[in-house]
């Protein structure tokens, strides 16, 4: 039969979804599905592994129903996922032992703190390309190690297994016959060696994590195996796997050195693709593998904002000032500016380029003149100005200055947000028409390694949809940021 499509499964913090694209790389149809955050206690952020894996199997099944096709048709499977957060299940029965530890999850905080104050710093950076923080892998696999009664000792026996999410995805997807990771996954949990492209046995022996109950490492692009055709109907080969952030960098387009994109998802992502090439960073960012194709890495510079999507849930969710996210582009727009005042989502903590656990969020320069309109602006203000940041450290570690941003993800949407980034950051903000990039992503990574796609149609299956072109005087700009950095600096280390 004719393969006439790729699935991509997008497994997010929030969702769940299945996309199907066709030969041109378009979107058919998409299924999704939201699933529950767990907060047993304040900074805690916990999944239900199983109901994560039955909102994606299910959406994957309803997609393929809803659209009429066969399963024959689909040429391969690809995975994008959300990074950090991590899974053990027992071996024998694939029960999880323990909810996934989320990404946003700061538990381990002040073991983190210990951790550097003991001189772990410098060669964990080294390394891994890692900054020691909660926000990585290692820590959670050895809180639950460590919390979880028995778990400890039937790992030492090899009767338990680990993996980020696309493992566990994998793992089910192939009813327990491969135990993978790919790369791009791998280097996000502060155990994996980016120079030698080995699990660190220092690594693993600091953080008391046997080795055998981590995953193989595999390539971005590659077939690494094919599903149970129980669980779709027939085998289709799995072919590309990659944390969301690298495999929206992939979706982009962005293959060759100095290119960068900025992904407004429930964080803020932006990556600089810096080739074949590790570049050390000096100003607060992560290096990190950003794909293995054709046993070629490529590597990236990352900063990571924690709250940025996620920060428009909280003005829909928990103070009800908006109904629906996109009702702020309208608000935004009629609102003639935010009366000074700042708001600082570091609801988690902040992430790049300050990395502050301790961090929480407020809103500086209240007065009495300030509606719920200046709220909501200055919201959507502060996803700007936290990429900001990591351009300006990004630009200083890779002396790369950036001509133009590639944007994508839920937010990039607002054309208010679009316009107050280029503003801002004083360069064009390039949409593209499909700002679905990490399904994009994933789908593109698979179809390469089954010759469903070459490289040269991926660069041509690209098309833009808006640039976004900065029109803000330079003293304006100077004040907005300067305000900024102040409001960032009295929410830092609130909770120490």
């Amino acid at each position: 039969m004719q393969k006439k499509f790729i699935l991509s499964l997008d497994q997010g913090t929030s969702s769940s979804r299945s996309l199907l694209f066709d030969k041109n790389a378009l979107i058919i149809a998409v299924q999704q599905k939201e699933f529950n955050q767990y907060y047993p206690h304040p900074g805690w952020v916990e999944h239900d592994p199983k109901e994560i894996w039955e909102s994606q199997i299910n959406t994957a099944k309803t997609l393929i129903r809803k659209s009429k096709i066969k399963p024959a048709e689909i040429a391969a499977v690809g995975i994008a996922n959300q990074r950090e957060t991590i899974v053990l299940w027992d071996k024998k029965t694939g029960e999880p032992v323990y909810n996934a530890i989320v990404w946003q999850d700061k538990r381990t905080a002040d073991f983190c703190k210990k951790l550097h104050n003991i001189g772990w710093s410098d060669y964990i950076k080294k390394n891994t390309g890692l900054i020691i923080d909660s926000y990585f892998s290692a820590t959670k696999i050895h809180w639950i190690l460590q919390n979880i009664p028995g778990v400890k000792e039937k790992a030492e026996k090899g009767e338990i297994l680990a993996g980020t999410i696309d493992t566990w995805l994998i793992w089910k997807l192939t009813s327990g016959k491969l135990h993978i990771t790919d790369y791009s996954n791998a280097s996000r949990t502060m155990l994996f060696n980016i120079s030698t492209l080995q699990w660190d046995k220092k690594l693993l022996g600091l953080f008391e994590i046997p080795q055998h109950i981590l995953p193989e490492v595999k390539g971005t692009s590659e077939i690494v195996g094919v599903t149970d055709p129980k669980i779709l109907g027939t085998e289709i080969p799995i072919s590309g796997i990659a944390g969301d952030q690298q495999a929206a960098l992939f979706g982009q387009t962005c293959l060759s050195k100095g290119t960068a994109k900025n992904t407004y998802g429930t964080g803020c992502f932006m990556l600089m693709n810096t080739g074949e090439k590790m570049v050390e960073s000096h100003s607060g960012l992560v290096t990190t593998i950003a794909w293995e194709i054709n046993n070629k890495i490529n590597y990236a510079l990352e900063g990571s904002v924690f709250i940025a999507g996620a920060a428009i849930k909280w003005l829909r969710d928990a103070l009800h000032l908006i109904r629906s996210a996109n009702q702020t582009e309208k608000i935004a727009n009629e609102t003639e500016d935010t009366e000074e005042i700042y708001v600082v989502p570091a609801f988690t903590g902040l992430g790049a380029p300050y990395w502050d656990m301790y961090a929480r969020g407020a809103i500086l320069g209240l007065t009495q003149g300030v509606t719920d309109k200046h709220i909501i602006r200055s919201t959507l203000e502060s996803l700007a100005y936290q990429t900001m940041d990591v351009l300006k450290a990004m630009e200083k570690d890779s002396g790369i200055q950036l001509k133009a941003l590639n944007v994508d993800g839920g937010a990039s949407v607002n054309n208010f947000l679009m316009q107050f980034q280029a503003n801002i950051l004083n360069v064009d903000v390039i949409r593209p028409e499909n700002v679905e990039t990490t399904a994009l992503g994933a789908a593109l990574l698979a179809g390469l390694a089954t010759n469903f796609w070459s490289m040269e149609e991926i660069i041509k299956k690209r098309k833009i949809e808006k640039v976004f072109h900065p029109f803000m005087e330079e003293t304006k700009r100077i004040k907005l940021y300067n305000g900024w950095k102040k409001a960032v600096e009295k929410a830092k280390g609130w909770q120490q």
